[in-house]
């Protein structure tokens, strides 16, 4: 029977990255992905601000019922593959580009003026594409409500691609697992490691100034506006 394993690592306070906990089920069980994340909260997660994940409904159900004041930002990389999978071959290159304009947007007011642009130009030819990204647009454009210098790191899983790469290169060589506590033990060897490399690193992840932004944003000059002579 196969089986998912399912891994949740975070970004803290201080910018540093961790690793949160590991389990293994059905990733489309509503069930099962409440008791993983109220798992975490009941060992002292807290504080929660932004989830990223791809579009499970299961985990999208849990995690407002979870964490209730928390965002939930859909995985842009995994959102840009399920609108590719509505046209044509032969428009995918120019699909692709049109969207990720939305990506490259200075703002949040911008990056959803440019969403609506978007869907108005897929809508006559690709009209799936559009109806897909007009629903998705809260979810995907998330990250545009948080530090400017944070953006690349939290749309989209990718930050935790090497991790599961690295997961999945291990869990090859064994093949088969006979029951769900040896899966456990060979990731969590491997996620172990990742969350001591995480640990001694000099540098943060996201720097402790963008974090202090979270709750604290930097107010902007208008470009027309005159500061006063010296």
């Amino acid at each position: 029977m196969s089986r998912a394993v399912v891994v949740a690592t975070a970004v803290c306070a201080s910018g540093d990255r961790e690793v949160l906990g590991v389990d293994v089920g059905d990733s489309e069980d509503e069930v099962f992905w409440t008791a993983f994340l109220r798992g975490l909260r009941d060992r002292g997660l807290h504080g929660v601000r932004l989830v990223i994940s791809d579009a499970h409904a299961g985990l999208k159900a849990s995690i407002s019922r979870v964490f209730v004041d928390a965002s939930w930002q859909r995985c842009k990389v995994h959102l840009m593959r399920n609108l590719l999978g509505t046209v044509t071959s032969a428009s995918k290159d120019m699909v692709a580009a049109t969207v990720r304009t939305i990506f490259a947007q200075p703002d949040a007011a911008t990056t959803r003026s440019q969403l609506h642009d978007v869907v108005g130009l897929l809508e006559d030819r690709f009209p799936k594409a559009a109806e897909l990204l007009a629903a998705a647009e809260a979810d995907v454009c998330a990250y545009a409500s948080f530090p400017r210098a944070h953006w690349r790191k939290i749309a989209s899983t990718n930050p935790l691609e090497r991790v599961n790469k690295e997961i999945k290169r291990r869990s090859n060589v064994v093949g088969i697992f006979p029951d769900d506590a040896s899966v456990i033990r060979l990731v969590g060897a491997v996620l172990l490691e990742q969350h001591d490399d995480w640990a001694v690193t000099d540098r943060r992840y996201l720097s402790e100034e963008s974090m202090a932004q979270i709750d604290h944003p930097k107010e902007v000059t208008p470009p027309d506006h005159q500061l006063p002579a010296a």
